[in-house]
């Protein structure tokens, strides 16, 4: 029992178990406001027709039971209060069969989203979140010590999410070898912030230091988060540091703060200083209920175990960016920009309420909240909430078929020639305030980020030109 409890590290599970049940407020929040324009039953790629052709066993979800949209978002509202909770810190001070139930509740039911989901919840920080939850519902209550297994299965993590971004990029675009992929990356990530365009305009060398001290951060700190202190804990520092850093330059949902959280896992109380006085001191190992000891220790072995196919894949000249290998979203693989964009392309979808509409009449366009549509808006900060459609516009921008190879987009298309209330949540700006269009098209342009003096002489923080059309007119 000894080997147990890890002493010194409450404040950790404090960090660690409050921090992932913020950013599971923050998935079920985008469940109740996006799930049904997406997911729901008239959306645009509906779940009940997956249910139709998915078993249960593949893609384990609630939604098997039952589905019906009010179910849908009735169940994010309560992912939200349980998750809350979390946050209070109340079912920790309740205890561990307390604190084991609600995280493995929320954890159930974010899992049953993200098993539906589809392309909209196909992302890598979706698993990450997942798996992040299972773990840290396994540190227990404030009655039980510790567990050094659970903190070394989060250390786990932490590695596979960094050192397979690592590899994936040395093994993928010759610019992050040659150290020359941000000069491009900042200005063509999916969703630029507000100071995207100052990172872009660096000077050159200073693009080629960030490269290098990426590559060191992903593929050699990691190592180091499983020795003793104080190496671990300047290593997993360090990582907070490069990740605040990677939360400044743009939006990439709860990627970077899910791993500023699990970093904390090598961080021990003595550290914080007086901070740690709030939590308390822990039980000792031995005071700990020998169900929660059984549990951790099966769970522990069980991981070992599963380890073998992410490290295999890590190990593979075809190492896949993001996967699971198994439905339950436990122990997978992790990756990001294994290849950056030159260019960045932007898919402008206009509307008319012309009853002839021709190629030279009147078009307004239609804007969404985060991914770059007027030129003079200043890109936001939207991270680490997920708008997942302007997510995925990123991705169809790159098609030269949009309609053809994404069909939900052509979805997208007519939800906005029918005027649907429900598309209308995902859009920032709807020219028509609701009514439908006769017709919509979508123009291709091609968009760079202004440099501060030209931003200031024209009022624009975009330059765009345009391409061409993506699609012909579309009547209603």
């Amino acid at each position: 029992m000894e080997a147990f409890g890890a002493d010194g590290y409450g404040l950790a599970r404090e960090l660690l178990q409050r921090g992932v049940g913020a950013i599971y407020v923050l998935a079920f929040v985008a469940v109740v406001h996006q799930w049904r324009p997406l997911l729901g039953e008239r959306g645009l790629t509906p779940v009940p027709a997956l249910l139709e052709r998915v078993p249960f066993r593949a893609r384990p979800s609630l939604f098997h039971w039952h589905y019906s949209d009010r179910f849908a978002v009735a169940l994010g509202w309560v992912g939200i209060v349980l998750a809350l909770a979390v946050v209070a810190g109340l079912p920790q001070r309740l205890g561990t069969a307390a604190t084991v139930a609600v995280l493995g509740l929320v954890w159930l039911l974010y899992l049953s989203y993200v098993n539906v989901g589809q392309i909209w919840y196909g992302f890598g920080w979706e698993s990450i979140l997942l798996e992040a939850g299972f773990l840290v519902m396994l540190l227990g209550g404030r009655d039980a010590a510790v567990p050094w297994p659970t903190l070394l299965l989060l250390r786990w993590l932490l590695f596979r999410i960094e050192f397979g971004a690592g590899l994936i990029k040395l093994r993928g675009d010759r610019c992050w070898r040659d150290l020359t992929c941000l000069d491009h990356h900042h200005e063509t990530q999916p969703l630029p912030g507000p100071l995207s365009a100052r990172f872009h305009h660096l000077p050159a060398p200073l693009h080629r230091v960030e490269v290098a001290a990426n590559h060191v951060t992903q593929l050699g700190l990691p190592v180091l988060l499983f020795l003793p202190q104080p190496v671990a804990g300047v290593a997993a520092t360090i990582i907070v540091v490069t990740q605040a850093w990677l939360v400044l330059s743009g939006n990439f949902a709860w990627l970077n703060v899910v791993t500023i959280v699990l970093a904390t896992s090598a961080l021990p109380d003595a550290w914080f200083g007086r901070a740690a006085d709030l939590v308390g001191s822990t039980p000792a190992a031995t005071e700990t209920a020998a169900w929660f000891v059984l549990v951790v220790g099966v769970v522990f072995v069980a991981q070992l175990i599963m380890s073998w196919l992410p490290v295999r894949n890590m190990l593979s000249r075809q190492q896949r960016m993001n996967a699971s290998f198994n439905p339950f979203h436990l122990v997978g693989t992790y990756g990001a920009f294994g290849s950056v964009t030159r260019r960045r392309f932007e898919l402008v979808i206009e509307g008319t309420r012309d009853p002839d509409p021709r190629p030279d009449g009147e078009w307004s366009e239609y804007d969404f909240p985060a991914k770059p549509g007027d030129p003079t808006r200043r890109p936001p900060l939207i991270a680490p909430y997920h708008l997942r459609l302007d997510w995925l516009l990123w991705f169809a921008a790159m098609s030269a078929a949009p309609t053809r190879e994404h069909p939900w987009f052509s979805s997208l298309l007519r939800r906005l020639l029918d005027g649907d209330p429900l598309i209308r949540r995902l859009v920032r700006h709807d020219p028509f305030d609701g009514a439908p269009p006769t017709a919509v098209r979508v123009r291709r342009y091609r968009y760079r980020l202004q440099r501060s003096a030209d931003r200031r002489a024209t009022g624009r923080w975009w330059s765009r030109e345009l391409v061409g059309d993506a699609t012909g007119i579309v009547p209603r």
